[in-house]
Protein backbone atom coordinates (compact mmCIF):
# COMPACT_ATOMS: atom_id res chain seq x y z
CA UNK A 1 0.00 0.00 0.00
CA UNK A 2 1.67 3.35 -1.06
CA UNK A 3 2.92 5.60 2.12
CA UNK A 4 -0.31 8.39 3.17
CA UNK A 5 1.37 11.74 1.13
CA UNK A 6 3.03 14.71 2.63
CA UNK A 7 0.80 17.67 2.24
CA UNK A 8 1.60 20.92 2.16
CA UNK A 9 -0.72 23.12 4.46
CA UNK A 10 -1.67 26.10 1.97
CA UNK A 11 -1.35 24.91 -1.52
CA UNK A 12 -1.74 21.35 -3.24
CA UNK A 13 0.62 20.48 -6.79
CA UNK A 14 -0.20 18.10 -8.78
CA UNK A 15 2.00 15.41 -7.67
CA UNK A 16 0.27 15.83 -3.99
CA UNK A 17 -2.78 15.82 -5.82
CA UNK A 18 -2.12 12.31 -7.37
CA UNK A 19 -0.39 10.95 -4.76
CA UNK A 20 -3.51 11.17 -2.09
CA UNK A 21 -5.82 9.58 -4.51
CA UNK A 22 -3.59 6.90 -5.04
CA UNK A 23 -2.85 6.31 -1.42
CA UNK A 24 -6.93 6.27 -1.34
CA UNK A 25 -7.27 3.39 -3.30
CA UNK A 26 -4.84 1.29 -1.77
CA UNK A 27 -6.40 2.16 1.51
CA UNK A 28 -9.94 0.72 0.06
CA UNK A 29 -8.12 -2.24 -1.43
CA UNK A 30 -6.25 -3.38 1.67
CA UNK A 31 -9.61 -2.89 3.23
CA UNK A 32 -11.02 -5.95 1.33
CA UNK A 33 -7.78 -7.92 1.29
CA UNK A 34 -8.60 -11.35 3.29
CA UNK A 35 -5.54 -12.21 4.80
CA UNK A 36 -6.33 -9.64 7.17
CA UNK A 37 -9.98 -10.35 7.71
CA UNK A 38 -11.24 -13.57 6.82
CA UNK A 39 -10.18 -15.71 9.85
CA UNK A 40 -12.91 -13.61 12.04
CA UNK A 41 -15.40 -15.08 9.56
CA UNK A 42 -14.34 -18.45 9.47
CA UNK A 43 -17.35 -20.92 11.11
CA UNK A 44 -16.65 -23.70 13.46
CA UNK A 45 -14.37 -26.44 12.38
CA UNK A 46 -16.11 -29.65 11.33
CA UNK A 47 -15.95 -32.73 13.20
CA UNK A 48 -15.44 -34.55 9.55
CA UNK A 49 -13.54 -33.05 6.44
CA UNK A 50 -13.45 -30.15 4.87
CA UNK A 51 -13.54 -29.02 1.49
CA UNK A 52 -13.06 -25.66 0.48
CA UNK A 53 -14.21 -24.84 -3.11
CA UNK A 54 -14.70 -21.51 -4.58
CA UNK A 55 -14.45 -19.07 -7.79
CA UNK A 56 -13.50 -15.62 -8.33
CA UNK A 57 -10.43 -13.20 -8.42
CA UNK A 58 -10.14 -12.96 -4.67
CA UNK A 59 -10.48 -16.49 -4.29
CA UNK A 60 -6.67 -17.86 -4.07
CA UNK A 61 -6.30 -15.23 -1.41
CA UNK A 62 -9.32 -16.15 0.24
CA UNK A 63 -8.27 -19.85 0.37
CA UNK A 64 -4.46 -19.16 1.48
CA UNK A 65 -6.30 -17.27 4.18
CA UNK A 66 -8.42 -19.95 5.25
CA UNK A 67 -5.00 -22.39 4.79
CA UNK A 68 -3.38 -20.31 7.47
CA UNK A 69 -5.86 -20.17 9.86
CA UNK A 70 -7.07 -23.37 10.05
CA UNK A 71 -3.87 -25.31 10.05
CA UNK A 72 -5.06 -28.59 12.45
CA UNK A 73 -8.37 -28.84 10.37
CA UNK A 74 -7.75 -31.74 7.48
CA UNK A 75 -8.68 -29.18 4.18
CA UNK A 76 -8.65 -30.25 0.73
CA UNK A 77 -10.32 -28.27 -2.64
CA UNK A 78 -10.27 -26.29 -5.33
CA UNK A 79 -10.52 -22.70 -6.06
CA UNK A 80 -10.36 -21.63 -9.61
CA UNK A 81 -9.73 -17.42 -10.70
CA UNK A 82 -8.79 -15.84 -14.15
CA UNK A 83 -5.76 -16.14 -15.95
CA UNK A 84 -3.08 -14.54 -14.16
CA UNK A 85 -4.43 -14.10 -10.75
CA UNK A 86 -3.55 -17.26 -9.53
CA UNK A 87 -1.57 -17.86 -6.39
CA UNK A 88 -0.50 -20.65 -3.82
CA UNK A 89 -2.90 -21.59 -1.57
CA UNK A 90 -1.39 -24.42 0.77
CA UNK A 91 -3.37 -27.35 0.66
CA UNK A 92 -5.79 -26.05 -1.70
CA UNK A 93 -5.61 -26.21 -5.20
CA UNK A 94 -5.71 -23.42 -7.39
CA UNK A 95 -6.72 -23.44 -11.21
CA UNK A 96 -7.29 -20.57 -14.06
CA UNK A 97 -9.72 -19.91 -16.11
CA UNK A 98 -11.03 -17.42 -18.42
CA UNK A 99 -12.65 -13.91 -17.80
CA UNK A 100 -15.03 -12.81 -18.57
CA UNK A 101 -16.07 -14.93 -21.41
CA UNK A 102 -15.19 -19.00 -20.28
CA UNK A 103 -13.54 -21.12 -21.90
CA UNK A 104 -12.92 -25.34 -21.04
CA UNK A 105 -10.85 -24.50 -18.04
CA UNK A 106 -13.98 -22.56 -16.73
CA UNK A 107 -16.10 -25.72 -17.55
CA UNK A 108 -13.51 -28.32 -15.98
CA UNK A 109 -13.04 -26.61 -12.82
CA UNK A 110 -16.68 -26.35 -12.26
CA UNK A 111 -17.25 -30.09 -13.11
CA UNK A 112 -14.16 -31.08 -10.52
CA UNK A 113 -15.78 -28.69 -7.73
CA UNK A 114 -19.21 -30.85 -8.56
CA UNK A 115 -17.62 -33.86 -8.06
CA UNK A 116 -15.48 -32.87 -4.45
CA UNK A 117 -18.97 -31.93 -2.94
CA UNK A 118 -21.26 -34.77 -4.34
CA UNK A 119 -20.21 -37.41 -1.66
CA UNK A 120 -19.60 -35.67 1.66
CA UNK A 121 -21.74 -36.46 4.69
CA UNK A 122 -23.20 -34.15 7.45
CA UNK A 123 -19.74 -34.16 9.67
CA UNK A 124 -18.04 -32.71 6.55
CA UNK A 125 -17.72 -28.51 5.76
CA UNK A 126 -18.21 -27.14 2.46
CA UNK A 127 -16.65 -23.95 2.20
CA UNK A 128 -17.15 -22.03 -0.95
CA UNK A 129 -15.41 -19.00 -1.44
CA UNK A 130 -17.13 -16.30 -3.71
CA UNK A 131 -16.02 -13.06 -4.84
CA UNK A 132 -16.18 -11.06 -8.41
CA UNK A 133 -15.15 -12.96 -11.29
CA UNK A 134 -16.15 -16.31 -10.34
CA UNK A 135 -19.49 -17.01 -12.90
CA UNK A 136 -17.08 -16.50 -15.76
CA UNK A 137 -14.57 -18.69 -14.45
CA UNK A 138 -16.71 -21.65 -12.81
CA UNK A 139 -18.79 -22.07 -15.56
CA UNK A 140 -21.03 -25.20 -16.56
CA UNK A 141 -23.67 -25.34 -18.95
CA UNK A 142 -27.14 -26.50 -18.35
CA UNK A 143 -28.22 -29.54 -20.01
CA UNK A 144 -28.95 -29.10 -23.76
CA UNK A 145 -26.86 -25.72 -23.68
CA UNK A 146 -23.17 -26.46 -25.25
CA UNK A 147 -19.82 -24.18 -24.04
CA UNK A 148 -20.37 -22.27 -27.47
CA UNK A 149 -23.46 -21.25 -26.40
CA UNK A 150 -22.41 -19.62 -22.84
CA UNK A 151 -19.48 -18.19 -24.71
CA UNK A 152 -21.71 -16.37 -27.35
CA UNK A 153 -24.12 -15.43 -24.62
CA UNK A 154 -21.43 -13.97 -22.29
CA UNK A 155 -20.54 -11.72 -25.06
CA UNK A 156 -23.55 -10.27 -25.62
CA UNK A 157 -24.11 -9.53 -21.98
CA UNK A 158 -20.92 -7.86 -21.79
CA UNK A 159 -21.39 -4.97 -24.86
CA UNK A 160 -25.39 -4.94 -23.90
CA UNK A 161 -25.56 -2.41 -21.28
CA UNK A 162 -27.42 -4.62 -19.22
CA UNK A 163 -27.18 -4.34 -15.39
CA UNK A 164 -25.39 -6.83 -13.30
CA UNK A 165 -28.33 -8.11 -11.62
CA UNK A 166 -30.01 -9.13 -15.35
CA UNK A 167 -27.08 -10.68 -15.86
CA UNK A 168 -26.83 -12.75 -13.56
CA UNK A 169 -30.19 -13.82 -13.87
CA UNK A 170 -29.42 -15.05 -17.01
CA UNK A 171 -26.24 -16.67 -15.98
CA UNK A 172 -28.02 -18.77 -13.60
CA UNK A 173 -30.75 -19.87 -15.45
CA UNK A 174 -27.94 -21.25 -18.23
CA UNK A 175 -26.11 -22.79 -15.78
CA UNK A 176 -25.43 -26.23 -13.78
CA UNK A 177 -23.87 -25.14 -10.83
CA UNK A 178 -24.72 -21.45 -10.14
CA UNK A 179 -28.16 -20.28 -8.68
CA UNK A 180 -27.91 -23.00 -5.71
CA UNK A 181 -26.88 -26.10 -7.36
CA UNK A 182 -23.58 -26.13 -5.98
CA UNK A 183 -25.20 -26.10 -2.64
CA UNK A 184 -27.67 -28.55 -3.38
CA UNK A 185 -25.19 -30.98 -4.78
CA UNK A 186 -22.99 -30.42 -1.38
CA UNK A 187 -25.86 -31.61 0.70
CA UNK A 188 -25.96 -33.05 3.09
CA UNK A 189 -22.87 -31.70 4.05
CA UNK A 190 -22.66 -28.22 6.14
CA UNK A 191 -22.52 -25.40 3.69
CA UNK A 192 -21.09 -22.44 4.63
CA UNK A 193 -20.35 -19.40 2.17
CA UNK A 194 -17.77 -16.36 2.85
CA UNK A 195 -18.08 -13.69 -0.16
CA UNK A 196 -16.39 -10.63 -1.48
CA UNK A 197 -19.13 -8.28 -2.52
CA UNK A 198 -18.31 -6.65 -6.33
CA UNK A 199 -22.61 -6.20 -6.69
CA UNK A 200 -24.11 -3.00 -6.02
CA UNK A 201 -26.60 -3.53 -2.85
CA UNK A 202 -24.30 -6.24 -1.92
CA UNK A 203 -26.78 -9.22 -3.68
CA UNK A 204 -25.35 -12.27 -2.44
CA UNK A 205 -27.16 -14.10 -5.12
CA UNK A 206 -25.34 -12.01 -7.87
CA UNK A 207 -21.77 -12.58 -6.69
CA UNK A 208 -20.64 -15.06 -9.12
CA UNK A 209 -24.67 -15.97 -10.12
CA UNK A 210 -25.08 -17.78 -6.32
CA UNK A 211 -23.67 -21.04 -6.50
CA UNK A 212 -24.53 -22.00 -2.95
CA UNK A 213 -27.32 -19.33 -2.49
CA UNK A 214 -30.81 -20.57 -3.74
CA UNK A 215 -32.15 -18.93 -7.45
CA UNK A 216 -34.49 -16.64 -6.01
CA UNK A 217 -35.06 -15.41 -9.86
CA UNK A 218 -35.56 -19.45 -10.78
CA UNK A 219 -39.02 -18.66 -12.04
CA UNK A 220 -38.42 -15.39 -13.38
CA UNK A 221 -39.78 -13.81 -16.48
CA UNK A 222 -36.94 -13.17 -19.16
CA UNK A 223 -38.66 -12.71 -22.52
CA UNK A 224 -37.22 -8.74 -22.19
CA UNK A 225 -33.73 -10.61 -22.59
CA UNK A 226 -34.57 -12.65 -25.55
CA UNK A 227 -36.54 -10.16 -27.76
CA UNK A 228 -33.29 -7.92 -26.90
CA UNK A 229 -30.94 -10.21 -28.27
CA UNK A 230 -33.57 -12.10 -30.69
CA UNK A 231 -32.20 -13.84 -33.44
CA UNK A 232 -28.20 -13.35 -32.32
CA UNK A 233 -29.17 -16.29 -28.98
CA UNK A 234 -28.33 -20.17 -29.80
CA UNK A 235 -32.01 -21.14 -30.04
CA UNK A 236 -31.05 -23.88 -27.06
CA UNK A 237 -30.45 -20.61 -25.33
CA UNK A 238 -33.75 -18.90 -25.99
CA UNK A 239 -35.64 -22.32 -25.06
CA UNK A 240 -33.89 -22.44 -21.51
CA UNK A 241 -34.57 -18.50 -20.94
CA UNK A 242 -38.18 -18.90 -21.23
CA UNK A 243 -38.64 -21.70 -19.41
CA UNK A 244 -38.73 -21.05 -15.59
CA UNK A 245 -37.60 -23.52 -13.20
CA UNK A 246 -39.18 -24.41 -10.12
CA UNK A 247 -36.12 -24.34 -7.10
CA UNK A 248 -36.11 -27.27 -5.13
CA UNK A 249 -34.59 -25.18 -2.25
CA UNK A 250 -35.79 -23.16 -0.04
CA UNK A 251 -35.35 -18.98 -0.73
CA UNK A 252 -33.78 -18.74 2.68
CA UNK A 253 -31.75 -22.56 3.45
CA UNK A 254 -28.58 -20.89 2.89
CA UNK A 255 -25.25 -19.70 5.44
CA UNK A 256 -23.83 -16.67 3.53
CA UNK A 257 -21.26 -14.16 5.44
CA UNK A 258 -19.73 -11.44 3.43
CA UNK A 259 -16.54 -10.60 4.38
CA UNK A 260 -15.84 -7.81 2.20
CA UNK A 261 -18.28 -4.96 1.01
CA UNK A 262 -17.90 -1.66 -0.94
CA UNK A 263 -19.28 0.20 1.81
CA UNK A 264 -16.56 -0.89 3.87
CA UNK A 265 -14.13 -0.11 1.05
CA UNK A 266 -15.42 3.12 1.02
CA UNK A 267 -15.70 3.91 4.77
CA UNK A 268 -11.62 3.01 4.83
CA UNK A 269 -11.17 5.49 2.26
CA UNK A 270 -12.96 8.26 4.27
CA UNK A 271 -11.05 7.95 7.44
CA UNK A 272 -7.57 8.11 5.23
CA UNK A 273 -9.49 11.31 3.38
CA UNK A 274 -10.19 12.90 7.19
CA UNK A 275 -6.53 12.34 7.73
CA UNK A 276 -5.05 13.42 4.87
CA UNK A 277 -6.99 16.56 5.69
CA UNK A 278 -10.18 16.37 3.25
CA UNK A 279 -13.95 16.41 4.21
CA UNK A 280 -15.31 12.93 2.72
CA UNK A 281 -17.97 13.15 0.83
CA UNK A 282 -20.16 9.36 0.19
CA UNK A 283 -22.14 9.55 -2.74
CA UNK A 284 -23.01 5.80 -2.37
CA UNK A 285 -21.66 2.37 -2.87
CA UNK A 286 -24.21 0.88 -5.41
CA UNK A 287 -24.44 4.03 -8.50
CA UNK A 288 -24.91 2.28 -11.98
CA UNK A 289 -26.01 3.63 -15.56
CA UNK A 290 -23.84 4.81 -18.25
CA UNK A 291 -20.38 5.73 -17.45
CA UNK A 292 -20.50 8.47 -19.59
CA UNK A 293 -23.75 9.94 -17.95
CA UNK A 294 -22.10 9.40 -14.29
CA UNK A 295 -18.75 11.52 -15.26
CA UNK A 296 -20.74 14.27 -16.61
CA UNK A 297 -22.85 14.12 -13.44
CA UNK A 298 -19.84 13.96 -11.30
CA UNK A 299 -18.15 17.24 -13.49
CA UNK A 300 -21.23 19.36 -12.40
CA UNK A 301 -21.05 18.28 -8.93
CA UNK A 302 -17.32 19.11 -8.61
CA UNK A 303 -17.39 22.71 -10.35
CA UNK A 304 -19.93 23.68 -7.67
CA UNK A 305 -16.97 24.15 -5.69
CA UNK A 306 -15.72 23.97 -2.62
CA UNK A 307 -15.48 25.82 0.54
CA UNK A 308 -12.88 23.03 2.43
CA UNK A 309 -10.84 20.73 0.82
CA UNK A 310 -13.51 17.69 -0.27
CA UNK A 311 -12.96 13.96 -1.67
CA UNK A 312 -16.28 12.42 -3.61
CA UNK A 313 -16.39 8.95 -3.34
CA UNK A 314 -18.33 6.36 -4.75
CA UNK A 315 -18.45 2.82 -5.68
CA UNK A 316 -20.97 0.57 -7.78
CA UNK A 317 -20.44 -0.94 -11.22
CA UNK A 318 -21.46 1.32 -14.50
CA UNK A 319 -21.95 -0.12 -18.07
CA UNK A 320 -21.08 0.69 -21.23
CA UNK A 321 -23.17 -0.18 -23.86
CA UNK A 322 -21.20 -0.66 -27.27
CA UNK A 323 -22.45 -0.05 -30.36
CA UNK A 324 -21.31 -2.11 -33.67
CA UNK A 325 -17.48 -2.46 -34.20
CA UNK A 326 -15.31 0.23 -33.87
CA UNK A 327 -14.77 -0.09 -30.15
CA UNK A 328 -11.33 1.32 -28.90
CA UNK A 329 -9.48 -0.26 -25.56
CA UNK A 330 -10.94 1.13 -22.16
CA UNK A 331 -13.23 0.07 -19.73
CA UNK A 332 -16.15 1.81 -17.90
CA UNK A 333 -13.40 3.38 -14.91
CA UNK A 334 -11.33 5.06 -17.98
CA UNK A 335 -14.63 5.74 -20.09
CA UNK A 336 -15.87 8.01 -16.85
CA UNK A 337 -12.59 9.70 -16.29
CA UNK A 338 -11.98 10.52 -19.87
CA UNK A 339 -16.06 11.74 -19.55
CA UNK A 340 -15.45 13.36 -16.74
CA UNK A 341 -12.38 15.44 -17.79
CA UNK A 342 -14.27 16.40 -21.06
CA UNK A 343 -17.09 18.14 -18.99
CA UNK A 344 -14.29 19.75 -16.53
CA UNK A 345 -12.94 21.00 -19.23
CA UNK A 346 -9.44 22.00 -17.61
CA UNK A 347 -11.57 23.22 -14.29
CA UNK A 348 -8.61 24.30 -11.89
CA UNK A 349 -8.37 22.35 -8.42
CA UNK A 350 -9.70 19.19 -9.55
CA UNK A 351 -8.44 15.83 -9.24
CA UNK A 352 -9.74 12.58 -9.68
CA UNK A 353 -8.89 8.67 -9.65
CA UNK A 354 -11.43 6.22 -11.08
CA UNK A 355 -10.27 2.00 -11.15
CA UNK A 356 -11.65 -1.32 -10.77
CA UNK A 357 -10.62 -2.74 -7.03
CA UNK A 358 -9.94 -5.79 -9.08
CA UNK A 359 -6.84 -4.48 -10.86
CA UNK A 360 -8.08 -4.78 -14.12
CA UNK A 361 -10.68 -2.53 -15.96
CA UNK A 362 -12.35 -4.22 -19.36
CA UNK A 363 -10.20 -4.52 -21.49
CA UNK A 364 -7.83 -1.92 -20.68
CA UNK A 365 -5.16 -4.20 -18.95
CA UNK A 366 -5.50 -1.26 -16.26
CA UNK A 367 -7.43 -0.64 -13.09
CA UNK A 368 -8.46 2.11 -14.51
CA UNK A 369 -7.17 6.01 -14.33
CA UNK A 370 -6.18 9.75 -12.78
CA UNK A 371 -7.43 13.05 -14.50
CA UNK A 372 -5.91 16.27 -13.47
CA UNK A 373 -7.05 19.63 -14.71
CA UNK A 374 -4.59 19.87 -17.51
CA UNK A 375 -5.85 16.36 -18.87
CA UNK A 376 -7.28 18.05 -21.74
CA UNK A 377 -5.10 20.39 -22.65
CA UNK A 378 -2.02 17.65 -22.57
CA UNK A 379 -4.24 16.00 -25.11
CA UNK A 380 -4.59 18.84 -27.28
CA UNK A 381 -0.82 19.44 -27.31
CA UNK A 382 -0.81 15.65 -28.66
CA UNK A 383 -3.26 16.59 -31.19
CA UNK A 384 -5.68 14.16 -30.07
CA UNK A 385 -9.44 14.58 -29.61
CA UNK A 386 -10.59 13.37 -25.93
CA UNK A 387 -14.18 13.78 -27.30
CA UNK A 388 -13.54 11.61 -29.95
CA UNK A 389 -12.02 8.91 -28.05
CA UNK A 390 -14.71 9.34 -25.84
CA UNK A 391 -17.02 8.80 -28.99
CA UNK A 392 -15.19 5.77 -30.00
CA UNK A 393 -14.81 3.90 -26.51
CA UNK A 394 -10.83 4.20 -26.51
CA UNK A 395 -10.36 6.21 -23.14
CA UNK A 396 -8.02 3.72 -22.43
CA UNK A 397 -5.72 4.40 -25.13
CA UNK A 398 -6.00 8.28 -24.37
CA UNK A 399 -4.46 7.83 -20.90
CA UNK A 400 -2.01 5.52 -21.91
CA UNK A 401 -0.65 8.00 -24.25
CA UNK A 402 -1.01 10.85 -21.46
CA UNK A 403 0.64 8.43 -19.16
CA UNK A 404 -2.29 8.56 -16.34
CA UNK A 405 -3.46 4.66 -16.26
CA UNK A 406 -3.63 3.22 -13.46
CA UNK A 407 -0.95 -0.06 -13.48
CA UNK A 408 -1.60 -2.11 -10.45
CA UNK A 409 -1.89 -5.67 -11.36
CA UNK A 410 -4.11 -8.21 -10.23
CA UNK A 411 -4.87 -6.97 -6.43
CA UNK A 412 -6.76 -10.51 -5.63
CA UNK A 413 -9.70 -8.92 -4.09
CA UNK A 414 -12.79 -7.59 -5.34
CA UNK A 415 -15.28 -4.69 -4.32
CA UNK A 416 -16.30 -3.28 -7.17
CA UNK A 417 -15.56 -0.04 -8.60
CA UNK A 418 -13.78 3.10 -6.50
CA UNK A 419 -13.79 6.49 -7.95
CA UNK A 420 -12.59 9.48 -5.71
CA UNK A 421 -13.12 13.21 -6.89
CA UNK A 422 -10.43 15.49 -4.99
CA UNK A 423 -11.80 19.21 -5.15
CA UNK A 424 -10.03 22.21 -3.66
CA UNK A 425 -11.06 25.54 -2.68
CA UNK A 426 -8.85 28.05 -5.37
CA UNK A 427 -6.42 29.29 -2.58
CA UNK A 428 -5.52 25.53 -1.69
CA UNK A 429 -4.05 24.54 -4.91
CA UNK A 430 -0.54 26.14 -7.12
Amino acid sequence: MSAAPQIVASTWTDREARAALRHLFDVAVASADPAHMLAQHLPERPTGRCVVVGAGKAAAAMAAAVDVAWPDVALSGLVVVPYGYGAPAGRIRVSEAAHPVPDAASETAARDILTMVSTLSREDLVLVLISGGGSSVMALPADGITLADKQQVSRLLLASGLDIRTMNMVRRRLSAIKGGKLLAAARPARVVTLGISDIPGDDVASIASGPSVPDPTADADLSHVVGLFGNQLPAAVAERLLAPVVSTLAVDDYDFRLIGTPAAALAAAATAARSLGFSPVMLGDDLEGESHVLGAEMARLASAGVAVPTVFLSGGETTVTLAGSACGRGGRNTEFALALACALDGHAGTWALAADTDGEDGASQAAGAVIAPDTIARAEAMASDAHAFLAAHDSATLFDALGDLLLTGPTRTNVNDFRAVLVLPQEMYA
